[in-house]
Formats: structure tokens, C-alpha cells, sequence
């Protein structure tokens, strides 16, 4: 079986089997962006109070990874970081989604790497993840914050070619080159 392209809706079946590998069971999410996809201005006056916090007010061509995006959030699959988070609140974040590895990785952290920056401490829980079997990933939406998801670390391979798919960038934390 060949992968999605242009001639069977390429976009939309990448963006939607994105969803149902960050949100498994929950076919509310690939909706979202099935709806941001296919009727944009319809989504856009649907969500508009999530979208004003966003300044976004119009559709745009990475609506549906936004919408991706949100609707992952507000499932609590997803967790948002500003670029300048410390430790603790990313700790907090990760240890509320639902996507969390059942085995803790936070006892296999250190001290010196709660002083770490943003970017770095996020490298690192995802070298943690990895650890336990599971995996942190960036779901980039060109803008000052990391969204992370969770998902098996057997599966990053395939969020981040389903992402390209879409046009958009997906990258695991915590992955040194040639792993």
C-alpha cells in the first residue's frame, strides 16, 4: 500500500492519521481538523474565542494543524510550553496529559537538569521518555513554544512522515543524530 499523496487527498489523510495516532480512540479530534480543513472560515467562526487567544481571526494555510494542535490540548494530550518555561511547570504539564508512560521517567531525573534551559530540559525529558519506551514530540506550529505530545517511541518515525505528508514538522525530543 502506497502512502498518501496528491490525487487521494494527500493533506487531509495525513492530517487525520495524525490524529488517531496522538489521539487514539478519540475520532473528536481528527473531526477538528477535518472541519479546519475542509470548511476553514466555518471552523474559524466555531472557534473563535480559542482562536483570538492564537490572534488568529481568519483562515490561513496551518489552520488544521492548529486545529490539530487545540483540540489535542484541550484533551490533555497535548501540552503547551512558552520558550521560556522553567522546570517545574513543564514537569506540571507533562505529568497532566494523558499520554503520560504509565513507568514515572521523572525519578530518573537529576537535579542539575532542573536549571536547564527551556529547550534543553525538554531534550532531556525526552531522552527520559525514550528510556521507559515512549516518546515526546514537537508539533511545530512556527511560533515561540513547544507543543508536546506522547505517544510510543515506536511510532515517531510515522507521526513525523505523516506530518511532512501535511506539510507541516514534527520532531521527537530528546533523539541524538543517527538514532
Amino acid at each position: 500500500m502506497s502512502g498518501p499523496g496528491p490525487a487521494d487527498g494527500g493533506v487531509l489523510t495525513s492530517l487525520t492519521a495524525v490524529a488517531s495516532l496522538l489521539a487514539p480512540g478519540r475520532p473528536t479530534v481528527a473531526e477538528q481538523v477535518r472541519h479546519a480543513h475542509e470548511d476553514p472560515e466555518g471552523y474559524v467562526r466555531t472557534y473563535a474565542d480559542r482562536l483570538d487567544g492564537r490572534g488568529i481571526d481568519e483562515p490561513f494555510p496551518g489552520l488544521a494543524w492548529i486545529a490539530l494542535v487545540d483540540a489535542l490540548h484541550e484533551r490533555k494530550l497535548l501540552a503547551e510550553f512558552d520558550w521560556k518555561e522553567d522546570a517545574d511547570e513543564i514537569r506540571f504539564g507533562l505529568q497532566g496529559l494523558a499520554s503520560r508512560p504509565s513507568v514515572d521517567p521523572w525519578a530518573l531525573f537529576d537535579d542539575a537538569e532542573s536549571e536547564l534551559t527551556t529547550h534543553d530540559f525538554l531534550e532531556a525529558c525526552g531522552r527520559h521518555y525514550r528510556e521507559v519506551g515512549a516518546a515526546l514530540v514537537v508539533l511545530d506550529i512556527e511560533s515561540d513554544c513547544y507543543p508536546v505530545a506522547g505517544l510510543r517511541a515506536g511510532r515517531v518515525d510515522e507521526l513525523v512522515s505523516l506530518a511532512k505528508s501535511a506539510g507541516f514538522a514534527a520532531w521527537p525530543l530528546g533523539v541524538r543524530a543517527g538514532q
